[in-house]
């Protein structure tokens, strides 16, 4: 009878990774490119409240830049709730909040843009008969979407500085 072994499932399981060429993104810690990455980029303050949340999430993701930072990343969202699902009384039953980002990473001496990109989330929002639930679920909803732009936001960066350390 086979008889499953955690320990020999996860050696199996690293050893196809690397087989089919997966490396983590950050291995090498604090040197890794995306770390040094992070180190060395400005965030551009972003209008309203949702800009606000979503450069928190980046900085709290990125840390403080570098005292001369190399890059200044910029970010414009695009913050929207739609109502749907009508009920007897014309009122919606249903909202979805979506935040759309448009960020571009821009180096700081030239002025050329390095990565020009989208990212976007989505929540929905039951509408109940008190409007201070509403709001507090909508203010909740724009929080987490917030972190998941900042988490794409990251991610495809951390790409871009992997890409750039791998070409000559």
């Amino acid at each position: 009878m086979f008889r499953w072994e955690p320990a020999a499932g996860g050696l199996l399981f690293l050893l196809s990774l690397q087989a089919c060429g997966l490396q983590p993104v950050y291995s090498g810690g604090t040197s890794s490119a995306p770390a040094k990455l992070a180190r060395s980029v400005s965030i551009a303050p972003i209008a309203e409240r949702g800009g606000f949340l979503v450069r928190q999430a980046l900085l709290d993701r990125f840390g403080e830049p570098d005292a001369a930072p190399k890059y200044r990343l910029e970010v414009e969202l695009d913050d929207q709730i739609l109502a749907f699902g009508v009920r007897g009384d014309n009122s919606a039953a249903r909202e979805r909040r979506t935040l759309r980002a448009r960020y571009r990473l821009v180096e700081t001496v030239s002025g050329v843009i390095v990565v020009d990109a989208t990212a976007s989330a989505d929540a929905g929002i039951d509408r109940v008969s008190s409007n201070y639930a509403v709001v507090a679920a909508e203010t909740t909803a724009l929080e987490r979407l917030a972190t998941d732009i900042a988490a794409q936001i990251d991610a495809r960066l951390a790409l871009f500085a992997r890409a750039a350390a791998a070409t000559p």
